[in-house]
């Protein structure tokens, strides 16, 4: 990560998050906004990584997500909030969030949870973990897994352990388009928009995403 965004309209909190980004990712570049405004401002050169408020005093820090996943689809988003309940966490993730973490966790801990999205594993506090593991329990669709077909399962698999749509690609002898194609067939049937959400079905469906099989 060489330029990370952090949006958050309290200063103490900003340069709170600051340093633990800085502790995560040594030497990159920490760029601050207050509010929705300067957030949007600070959009350019594009972040590797943004770290997302979803109270500000102009407006909702989804609508910062929503202009990075169009704008900058490569930017990993991770909403860094105290807002914990389920509307917020499924409003974030249908977003396109890759990560969810709360802020009354130990700086140590939330380092610790940046710091593995560089090995493909989703930012997700553990309350908000399993939260997303009863939600789906109680409405994901039950049955999607088994309309996957086995290129499809392939795919999911390969994105759960992190690998990008060109590193998928090499893998499996396809093009970008094609793999890209798959993804949106997935998404479509898992009912899901995030990766995070594909972790977690690859996850369930006992699909292996180790970082560390060696593949």
């Amino acid at each position: 990560m060489k330029r990370i965004l952090i949006l958050e309209d309290v200063a103490e909190t900003r340069r709170w998050l600051g340093t633990i980004a800085s502790d995560a990712f040594p030497g990159a570049e920490i760029v601050e906004a207050r509010d929705l405004s300067a957030g949007f401002a600070a959009m350019e050169p594009a972040p590797d990584l943004a770290l997302i408020d979803l109270r500000l005093p102009d407006g909702s820090g989804l609508d910062l997500l929503k202009r990075l996943r169009q704008a900058h689809p490569a930017t990993v988003c991770v909403i860094t909030t105290v807002m914990g309940d389920d509307a917020d966490v499924v409003a974030a993730l249908s977003q396109g969030a890759e990560g969810y973490l709360l802020k009354d966790q130990d700086a140590a801990v939330l380092a610790h949870q940046l710091r593995q999205i560089s090995h493909g594993i989703p930012a997700l506090s553990p309350v908000i973990a399993r939260r997303i593991m009863s939600h789906f329990r109680k409405t994901g669709p039950v049955s999607a897994e088994t309309q996957l077909t086995p290129r499809e399962t392939d795919v999911l698999a390969l994105i759960a352990r992190g690998l990008r749509n060109a590193e998928v690609a090499g893998q499996l002898g396809l093009t970008e388009n094609t793999v890209a194609g798959y993804i949106k067939d997935i998404y479509r049937k898992l009912g899901i928009s995030s990766r995070a959400e594909a972790s977690w079905h690859a996850t369930r469906m006992g699909l292996n995403v180790s970082m560390d099989d060696g593949g």
